[in-house]
């Protein structure tokens, strides 16, 4: 159904989710849904409804935010929330393997945003959330490829920010701690032991815990004042 209203209210709105199959995504995505909004999903596994998309790479990502954009009428909201997880000691890492996370979590991120920033800002209202991590602020071990990304999904978002909020688009980020996804899985059980005891809070969240953010910040007015801000929810892990 598709939401032709053009004027921005805190319900109703057009939001798109990268990744929003699984995990965190999912969550947004459920979320936005059930306060009212109308949702179209991006995702590597384009089934069940979904519209593919691999966010690495540019024509596929204008291909999917034009049917996105069909689907919906216009793009409200984004949500960056597309991402690939792998782990290695920088010393033993590949190039591949560098460039297929930096491809992913970070330029994906850029692609997805560069779709959206014009329409938003022609109808002076917008917002962009991006999925950053914890491991912006404070690296991992074994996780160098992955912290380098999310710290330049940061800056992005800072960078961005500042561009755009004189027209009313408001861009922010969301570092969540770590949180039991199916991204999670492929990690290491000695490191996700490991994590959880450096936590404050003891144990890893879940994708619910951190969908409310995201709501929050393309709330109006609730998110009203948040510009290029990076939000933790994350166990403690990270106090700023």
């Amino acid at each position: 159904m598709q939401n032709t209203d053009t004027s921005p209210h805190s319900t109703g709105r057009a939001v798109v989710v990268t990744g929003g199959a699984s995990g965190i995504g999912k969550a947004i995505a459920e979320a936005f849904a059930a306060n009212g909004d109308t949702v179209a999903v991006l995702d590597r596994d384009g089934g069940s409804g979904r519209i593919a998309v691999d966010v690495s790479d540019e024509a596929s990502v204008k291909a999917a935010f034009a049917a996105a954009r069909a689907q919906l009428g216009r793009i409200d909201i984004l949500v960056n929330s597309a991402g690939l997880l792998t782990e290695s000691p920088l010393e033993n890492m590949t190039l591949a393997m560098w460039n297929e996370t930096v491809s992913v979590d970070l330029t994906g991120v850029f692609l997805c945003c560069r779709e959206v920033v014009g329409e938003m800002r022609e109808r002076k209202w917008g917002r962009i959330i991006n999925i950053a991590s914890q491991l912006a602020l404070k690296g991992g071990t074994g996780l160098a490829h992955y912290s380098a990304a999310k710290a330049g999904v940061v800056g992005l978002t800072k960078a961005l920010a500042l561009e755009v909020s004189g027209d009313n688009v408001l861009v922010n980020s969301i570092a969540p701690g770590p949180i039991e996804t199916p991204l999670v899985e492929g990690i290491s059980e000695d490191w996700k032991a490991a994590k959880r005891a450096e936590l404050p809070l003891g144990r890893f969240g879940l994708p619910a815990e951190v969908a409310p953010t995201a709501l929050l910040l393309a709330s109006d007015p609730g998110g009203n004042l948040y510009v290029g801000q990076t939000l933790g929810p994350n166990s403690g892990d990270v106090m700023p």
